[in-house]
């Protein structure tokens, strides 16, 4: 019998049939925390497939679960159905709620023009090919030009695709690289042959890969994924002949994770800090009994080396924008000496934005750093060797993701990379520097904390407020944005780089892009608002989101304040705003009626729970935040 890729980071799984039997006559609340408690663990494909069906039979009789949701249509030349029960699970693992429909079988191009496909009106597309079907086969004497062109003509037709899915359904394309499993025709020596099956293979993947990347397509990359794991845990001859599978059902579990992470990074629902234990995590041994010459770490043993290549993959993922903390218990100078003063140390204190050791329990540190990093519990991943601790914060702090750490340190970088809980499908120039602007952030804090009076704080920030439209260099970073904040969101709606062009070259929208710097630092771009008009003399907030990184600066009264003119200048006389509620965007609640605005009347078709506000234009009262900023606008 097929072994299936280990899903080594999950919990072993608790007993489905058990868990759901005994939360039945619990309240919505505690029966969704039991279904998602569930889908943590390492499930099975039947097991997948159980929670699956109570899951959807609870949605059917229930309101919907208060999580972020995405409909996703899938084109495949090969069969999927089988996949979806695992893949809905792993969407649910990671804070999604996933509808999921499949086109017709092979229809690629058809299914664009399907009328219901269209009325299931998907968010995204995920594009399928298997082996057959993505390049047509060439002689083994094919050279080298015919190869590229082959691949060529086959890379066109997937863009080709990916702009139908947009145009014709508004959606979003995901590419998938094809599973390499094309049998060698020369053995190693197919490496230097072009027209053989695998080599055709190798080339159409990196050529789409990068044909996505110029098109703005994110990629699940799964050829990736199945060369690490084996192909022989992933496909069976037997299946695809008989079945056209080109994954085992055994491997549903882990074809659906990896699916699921991408679609689940495209929600913002990606982890955005890594919370470290110290002993025998980041170090061997306890630096309070074993002192600093005792504990293992760099040359000299083979443990030690592994800690220190364990701490060069946590400073590679700070380099692209994680954010490090720790919690350990510990005395906290002692802990922090070692980060400074030991000479084979990879980490040093510079590089951790949050610091807890004392004795106290791990999950009161961990609400101490996200309240520090002014960021949800759902942002943070802990990565402790201790189980009882591992099981203490999954039981107590849910939101938490916490993988399981193996035994030997030499496999410590390999297991937080293979749980995938940093995925990002875009890297950009704020990811770089979001470390060093955490990190400037926690200054600002401590200025504040001994200043008496906040506007004197404020002023002395020397802050420098730059506005302008949203450009072609900065679409990546606002549909990010959009797509990942979720305090400051007046409506939560998510969108694509593609829609984001769109708004940009729509002359009749307004769009605000705010960039802030003082002299602790440049927080890069922070803000995103953007209007529409909404009929007769109104300008109508259509999105408006900003970081929480430069919540308390009245950043949000002077953009108002800046919006409110550029309506004037277009001869508008009123302003418009919808609140759509969440349960993570409380605090943009009253943010209208503090700015001014009164209610308006509710539409039949607003979200549950939404309000709308209007201010017309010469009742607006005079606001001195603008005061406060340095301006640069260009609107």
């Amino acid at each position: 019998m097929m072994r299936p890729p280990d899903l080594a980071w999950l919990p072993p799984a608790e007993p489905v049939a058990e868990m759901l039997a005994a939360s039945r006559e619990a309240g919505s609340d505690a029966r969704l925390a039991a279904f998602r408690r569930l889908a943590g663990g390492d499930l099975d494909f039947l097991a997948c497939a159980k929670l699956d069906r109570a899951f959807a039979a609870w949605r059917a009789e229930a309101a919907e679960p208060a999580l972020p949701r995405l409909r996703l249509a899938v084109l495949a030349t090969h069969t999927v159905d089988h996949l979806f029960p695992a893949l809905r699970v792993a969407a649910l693992r990671r804070g999604l709620v996933l509808d999921v429909r499949a086109a017709p079988y092979g229809q690629l191009r058809q299914s664009l023009t399907d009328p219901a496909l269209a009325s299931f009106a998907p968010d995204s597309v995920l594009v399928l090919r298997d082996t057959d079907a993505a390049v047509p086969p060439l002689p083994p004497s094919a050279g080298p030009t015919a190869a590229q062109a082959a691949v060529a003509a086959a890379v066109a037709e997937d863009a080709a695709l990916w702009r139908g899915i947009r145009d014709s359904l508004g959606a979003l394309p995901i590419a998938a690289t094809v599973i390499e499993r094309a049998p060698p025709l020369f053995g190693h020596g197919d490496a230097t042959v072009p027209g053989t099956p695998a080599a055709l293979l190798r080339r159409y993947n990196e050529a789409l890969r990068d044909a996505a990347a110029g098109e703005r397509v994110p990629v699940a990359d799964l050829a990736g994924a199945v060369g690490r794991v084996g192909l022989d845990r992933v496909h069976d001859p037997r299946l695809w002949h008989h079945a056209k599978q080109e994954v085992h059902p055994a491997a549903a579990p882990w074809w659906g994770d990896q699916v699921a992470r991408v679609l689940a990074a495209l929600r913002g629902l990606s982890r955005k800090v890594l919370v470290l234990d110290l002993d025998n995590t980041l170090w061997g041994g306890v630096i309070g009994d074993d002192g600093m010459a005792g504990i293992r770490i760099g040359q000299g043993s083979a443990e030690g080396e592994a800690h220190a290549a364990f701490q060069r993959h946590c400073r590679a993922l700070r380099d692209r924008g994680v954010l490090l903390a720790v919690s350990s218990k510990n005395d906290r100078a002692t802990a922090e000496a070692v980060f400074d003063a030991h000479p084979d140390m990879v980490l040093r204190r510079a590089d951790i934005a949050a610091f807890e050791a004392d004795w106290n329990d791990k999950p009161a540190a961990l609400r101490r750093i996200a309240a520090d990093l002014g960021l949800g519990l759902n942002a943070l991943v802990f990565f402790d060797d201790n189980p009882s601790e591992r099981d203490l914060v999954r039981r107590t702090l849910p939101e938490v993701a916490v993988p399981e750490v193996p035994d030997d340190p030499a496999l410590f970088a390999a297991r937080l990379a293979d749980a995938g809980l940093f995925e990002s499908v875009a890297f950009t120039e704020e990811d770089a520097s979001r470390s060093d602007l955490y990190a400037a952030n926690v200054e600002r804090k401590a200025a504040e904390a001994t200043a008496t009076d906040l506007t004197a704080f404020l002023r002395d920030l020397d802050m420098r407020l730059s506005v302008r439209p949203v450009e072609a260099a900065t679409v990546p970073r606002v549909a990010q944005l959009l797509n990942k904040t979720n305090q400051f969101n007046l409506t939560t709606r998510r969108t694509t780089e593609a829609a984001v062009s769109a708004l940009a070259a729509d002359q009749s929208r307004v769009t605000l892009c705010a960039r802030l710097a003082d002299r602790f630092g440049d927080n890069g771009l922070v803000s995103v608002l953007i209007a529409r008009p909404a009929g007769g003399d109104t300008l109508a907030v259509e999105d408006w989101v900003m970081s929480c990184r430069v919540l308390g600066r009245r950043l949000e009264d002077a953009l108002a304040a800046l919006l409110a003119e550029e309506a004037a200048r277009r001869g508008a006389r009123a302003l418009a705003g919808l609140h759509v509620p969440t349960p993570r965007n409380g605090l943009v609640a009253d943010l209208y009626p503090r700015l001014g605005f009164a209610p308006a009347s509710a539409r039949p078709d607003d979200p549950p729970g939404a309000t709308r506000w209007v201010l017309p234009l010469d009742r607006r009262r005079a606001d001195d935040a603008l005061a406060l900023f340095r301006l640069e606008v260009d609107a």
